[in-house]
């Protein structure tokens, strides 16, 4: 691991391994097929990548996507090592090129998608090739049990079963539940994978869940208090992002917009204009960011609440990847359910895929009504337990007001029993409410003595308590389109008046982030180098090095070295102006 070590500070100027580097690398280099489950931001590149310039021939990566690839690559040749991606955005002539240089031994590893393992010159060129590690990127992408399942995928344990030698395969991902990591060993045919599960937590995240709030207003509110920063909005129709996009961009944001509807010259030239901090904000459907390894995005704001955890956590992850404080709200409203079971009901998964969605719906609405832990709610969601039950980074840790609602829970799990716990929230809640609707008049339910009895209520407010109340497993809400509530064994000791319902209900976060007039001078200059090199400035330097360099003030390269991000080759190309810089602050 010595030779590791020298390869991560000289070559990537890291001084020491994050959590798991050090043992997913010394598995893969002694030969053993690896698995290797890491949250954004811990570092799962270097993983593979330090392996592949230790071991002998070419190391094959498989990413799902072209963006991911380029940046992939991009950074690595940055710091001097030569690597090369295949893609379909190339002539047939230049992949014959690179393919060609790869046979020659020109690079220590080649970029593909899965589906190129279905070109016939493909694989004879690699049948030809010593084939050391073969490393599949988004792993989770394999498994139909995902938040992210592509066909293609499948391909690749067939593909590699016919190599004349089987290389050693290594699979990565950020996002896995126990079923879907069961999958990538089986589906990717690994043999007696050692398994390292670093941990779901991203500490630097602060998670909040802002309800009932006028989004469109909340949003430019946020922007407004953070114009410096990068951002992502995610919304769920490509017409809401149009809607958003208009409305920032007429209070003069620099904000672009993604999503499946604009030309592939439209994404590109915003996924462009963002990355290399041209564009403060981006507002996207979830078509945009699988794979962006762009480090300082400093807040993600979901517009509406995504179908599953694994989705939340996945784009919420896009924040903070160079580990200095980062932001995640998810501004939730009821009307978001029913646009994510219309989804599910006109999807053409089969039946028992959509029960399958249906749970891990519940699971979302849950994570948005809960007064627990919002971290701990994801830990224990992707296997994680024993976690703390406070992580003193989230807003329902930190800016939160305690309530006692126990005579609202009374009113509803009553009203539920005299229902015969054979109805969902909205018509529980049209009961308490008193509505004069057809339904509630035609079964009978104005007769009951639970009529009206939360009528100082909206029925949005009333469904909103009833909600708070199944994540908290004061009812239980069944699977399916048409969920139906029922009493719990919690609910018994408060309808009889023996247990208090003491909830704590979240606020907005405010702002985290002081402005660092000597990062911002630092930053100013990275992004004059990276539009003088048409890089990305993140790649020039990260946020994280940056913020070190403001604080220790390095005035000679000895002292430049000893920052994290800063290698021996970036010093020489960068260090230079960083430092006449700073000896002018």
């Amino acid at each position: 691991m010595d030779r590791a070590k020298n390869i991560v500070k000289q070559v990537f100027g890291y001084h020491q391994f994050k959590p798991g580097q050090e043992e997913i690398i010394g598995s893969i280099v002694a030969g053993q097929d690896t698995v290797g489950i890491m949250p954004t931001g811990a570092g799962k590149s270097l993983c593979y990548q330090v392996p592949a310039l230790m071991g002998p021939g070419l190391s094959l990566v498989i990413s799902p996507l072209i963006a991911l690839m380029k940046d992939q690559v991009d950074a690595l040749n940055e710091v001097g090592v030569a690597a090369v991606t295949i893609s379909s955005a190339l002539e047939a002539g230049e992949v014959r090129r690179r393919l060609n240089q790869a046979a020659a031994g020109r690079y220590r590893l080649l970029y593909v998608a899965p589906e190129r393992l279905q070109s016939p010159a493909f694989t004879e060129i690699l049948h030809k090739l010593p084939l050391y590690l073969l490393v599949v990127d988004e792993a989770h992408c394999v498994s139909q049990w995902g938040h992210d399942f592509r066909p293609s995928y499948l391909a690749i344990a067939p593909w590699v079963e016919e190599l004349p030698q089987r290389p050693l395969l290594a699979a990565f991902t950020a996002t896995a539940t126990p079923a879907v990591k069961e999958d990538i060993i089986n589906m990717l045919g690994l043999r007696n994978p050692a398994v390292f599960l670093t941990g779901f937590d991203r500490p630097n995240l602060y998670y909040s869940v802002v309800k009932g709030t006028n989004r469109s207003r909340y949003i430019a509110r946020y922007i407004e208090k953070h114009p410096t920063e990068s951002g992502i909005i995610y919304a769920a129709t490509r017409k809401e992002v149009d809607n958003l996009y208009e409305q920032l961009k007429s209070k003069r944001v620099s904000v672009e917009r993604y999503h499946a509807g604009l030309s592939g010259e439209e994404r590109c030239l915003a996924q462009e204009a963002f990355i290399r901090d041209e564009t403060q904000v981006m507002v996207a459907t979830n078509a945009f960011g699988l794979g962006i390894d762009k480090s300082n995005i400093r807040y993600v704001i979901h517009h509406n609440m995504p179908r599953h955890l694994e989705a939340y956590y996945q784009e919420a992850g896009r924040a903070g990847r160079d580990g200095l404080p980062a932001e995640c709200t998810l501004l939730y409203q009821a009307a978001d359910i029913q646009i994510q079971k219309y989804l599910i009901e006109h999807s053409e998964l089969s039946p028992r895929h959509k029960r399958s969605e249906y749970l891990k719906l519940h699971d979302m609405i849950d994570y948005c009504h809960t007064s627990g832990c919002l971290r701990r709610y994801i830990l224990s969601y992707f296997g994680e337990k024993g976690t703390s039950q406070r992580c003193e980074n989230c807003a329902n840790c930190l800016e939160r007001e305690i309530r006692n609602i126990t005579v609202e829970a009374q009113k509803i799990m009553s009203c539920v029993y005299r229902m015969q716990e054979r109805f969902g929230a909205s018509l529980v809640a049209a009961v308490l409410q008193g509505s004069h609707s057809q339904r509630v008049l035609d079964l009978g339910f104005d007769q009951l003595s639970t009529y009206g009895i939360m009528s100082a209520l909206n029925r949005e407010e009333i469904v909103e308590l009833i909600q708070l109340l199944a994540a908290e497993n004061y009812l239980a809400s069944s699977s399916g389109q048409y969920p139906v509530l029922s009493l719990t064994k919690k609910s018994w000791p408060v309808l009889r008046g023996r247990e208090q319902v003491i909830l704590s209900m979240p606020k907005a976060p405010e702002p985290i982030r002081k402005e660092n007039p000597v990062f911002e001078a630092l930053r100013a200059l990275r992004t004059e180098i990276a539009r003088r090199e048409k890089r990305p400035p993140y790649m020039i330097f990260s946020d994280s090095t940056l913020e070190e360099m403001s604080q220790q003030l390095p005035t000679n390269e000895e002292e430049m070295l000893d920052i994290s991000g800063v290698g021996e080759f970036k010093l020489q190309k960068y260090g230079r102006e960083f430092l006449d810089l700073i000896r002018q602050l």
